[in-house]
């Protein structure tokens, strides 16, 4: 016979038997969990939980705001109600980092399945390595090779981290993307992704589409009701608010102190040498019948080249040196495949969807069965070796010098704000960023300079990474992945020891640098959303410091400049379906000194760091 008491314990108990969508709901899941949770993470975890469309939802909180740990909420839920078929894929780089979460904050059992541990898991006997009584974490590339497996499981749930990724998976060329919409078809998912929309509204329809083919129709479909000519944006939010929630920066600010975002835009001039390149180069990429240029996927080559061009002397010198190997090779009669894009993409570490996003496909013919004229193509080498030649003429960039007085300035303000001497440097090619340490120690910063890029695999990498290896406080971080340890190392050298980390697009994305509060933008990516991304490894949750932000822009590249106006007006789309907090680009005031543009509105005192 119950006691008074009894009865009350057991009646409050009962409460905990939430229905879905109620407050309590969450309530005993995370009884375990370690982490101080906001009140927008739990609204978006039940958001997720209780979203009218069967077969999932997107979370789009602005970078920085904790989508990790409302997706935690969410699976700590699943884990709770005994649904415990759980998967999360996500980039190879941050695999390890989701593990590490479920496990120290929400008390999930995590593993991460990769070509190495599969193979252990089939030797030791194991029949189905992904049929875990813990939460599977693998990569988009693994899971896509996977898929077959993955789809005789019934998950409860799939956790898509940076979901961007998959914008264009409707795509039949969008082999990842493919593969994986067949993995987890008809499963339950949550895509999580601060940047939904990067260039156009027909990434918002593969999203959906990745969800659910039936939420929108078809591609035409959609686009002809909300991308062409009067399509209907206000229908398209109201449509997007049943399964996709998003959060800004401002509408937090009541319980979440974020510092003040100070983004410029500083136009530079380059010297008359370094004109007469551009011209040289702009005049070549103008001529349509070249052998260096394949007619396959020409427009996307010459925009790469373009944006090259715009990065440094050394970038394009480098490319220039791919393209005369290839025509020297047509010379000399050996076969030359028409894949250039791809090969100076990978050369210079360009970030990664940019031949996805223009739909490149691996061209099956080759130049060399062409009919040659070899007098034309010894012209065309001759030609090129002057570029060349006029390129490594170029000693230092006349941008290299601008960005000497950004740090000296942005470091002066930092000081004056309290804040750790440090910069955060994106550069879109690894050429530009060798450049970049080398003329940056040559000038002041010997042994400051930290690298950080796709692959880590220089010597001053290594011997960072050795030496960690060694330091008793990493001994808990370790993972036995030489690709994710290494990211450790360079990350905790920048903070603990370098002023300055220049980082290729690989920095863009999982990656929490709060002790640092400048970031200068050296080249400016195709999409405003990849520079809020970048924005938002510094300008984040735990940032303690308002940010420095610099663009800089080439106001005699025709190029430079055009890719700047299209960046603000994709973040002016962005901004009218999904709503932002911050400026990513600010103004540019040609003429302006760079040192008063940097120090306006700072004569106020630092704020306080929030508590």
């Amino acid at each position: 016979m119950f006691t008074p008491y009894h009865s009350k314990y057991a009646a409050y108990d009962l409460t905990k038997l939430a229905p879905p969508g109620s407050d309590d709901q969450l309530s005993m899941s995370l009884f375990d969990a370690s982490v101080d949770l906001n009140p927008h993470q739990i609204e978006a975890a039940m958001f997720a939980l209780q979203s009218p469309l069967a077969e999932g939802a997107i979370l789009a909180d602005e970078v920085g705001l904790g989508k990790t740990i409302e997706a935690g909420i969410v699976l700590c839920q699943k884990w709770a109600e005994r649904k415990r078929k759980l998967i999360i894929i996500c980039p190879a780089a941050i695999r390890q980092q989701w593990a590490a979460e479920l496990t120290n904050k929400f008390n999930l059992p995590a593993v991460v399945i990769d070509a190495r541990t599969y193979r252990q898991m089939k030797t030791e006997g194991i029949p189905f390595p992904l049929s875990q009584k813990r939460i599977v974490v693998l990569s988009y590339h693994y899971a896509a090779k996977l898929q077959d497996e993955l789809r005789q499981v019934d998950w409860n749930l799939v956790v898509i981290d940076e979901a961007h990724k998959l914008r264009n998976a409707y795509r039949p060329s969008n082999r990842i993307g493919q593969a994986l919409q067949r993995a987890v078809e008809g499963r339950k998912k949550l895509l999580l992704t601060a940047t939904p929309l990067q260039n156009s509204l027909m990434e918002i329809f593969g999203l959906t589409n990745f969800i659910d083919p039936n939420i929108f129709g078809d591609a035409n479909s959609f686009r002809s009701k909300y991308v062409n000519a009067g399509g209907d944006l206000p229908e398209l939010r109201a449509r997007l608010a049943d399964f996709c929630k998003r959060t800004l920066r401002k509408q937090v600010l009541e319980y979440v102190k974020y510092t003040q975002r100070r983004a410029i835009t500083q136009p530079f001039s380059p010297a008359e040498n370094e004109q007469a390149l551009y011209d040289g180069i702009t005049h070549f990429l103008q001529r349509e019948d070249t052998y260096a240029i394949p007619s396959q996927q020409r427009h996307l080559t010459v925009l790469i080249l373009r944006k090259l061009l715009a990065s440094s002397s050394q970038a394009i010198a480098g490319t220039l040196e791919t393209l005369r190997a290839r025509l020297v090779a047509l010379q000399k009669g050996e076969p030359v495949k028409d894949d250039l894009a791809e090969v100076i993409s990978f050369e210079n570490e360009l970030e990664e969807e940019i031949l996805d996003e223009w739909g490149y496909e691996d061209p099956s013919d080759t130049t060399g069965s062409e009919q040659i004229d070899f007098a034309k193509l010894s012209r065309e080498i001759d030609d090129i070796s002057n570029l060349i030649q006029l390129a490594n003429s170029i000693q230092t960039d006349t941008k290299s010098k601008a960005l000497l007085k950004a740090l000296e300035i942005g470091f002066s303000e930092q000081e004056r704000m309290g804040a750790k001497r440090k910069a955060l440097i994106f550069t879109e090619s690894r050429r530009t960023q060798d450049y970049l340490r080398d003329f940056l120690e040559r000038n002041g910063y010997a042994n400051q300079v930290v690298t950080f890029s796709g692959t880590n695999s220089d010597r001053r990498a290594q011997d960072i990474y050795e030496r960690w290896l060694v330091d008793p406080k990493s001994a808990e971080q370790i993972t036995g992945s030489r690709a994710i340890d290494v990211r450790a190392a360079l990350i905790e050298e920048f903070r603990d020891h370098a002023s300055i980390m220049i980082a290729t697009e690989a920095a863009a994305e999982g990656v929490n640098l709060q002790f640092c509060s400048q970031v200068i933008n050296y080249d400016l990516p195709w999409n405003p959303q990849r520079i809020e991304q970048r924005i938002g490894r510094c300008h984040r949750y735990g940032q303690t410091h308002d940010v420095i932000v610099v663009n800089f822009l080439n106001e005699r590249n025709d190029a430079d400049k055009r890719v700047h106006a299209l960046l603000t007006e994709k973040f002016n789309l962005f901004d009218g379906v999904f709503g932002a907090s911050d400026e990513v680009l600010g103004t540019i005031e040609s003429g302006v000194d760079f040192e008063k543009r940097i120090l306006r509105g700072c004569a106020r005192p630092p704020e306080a760091a929030p508590s």
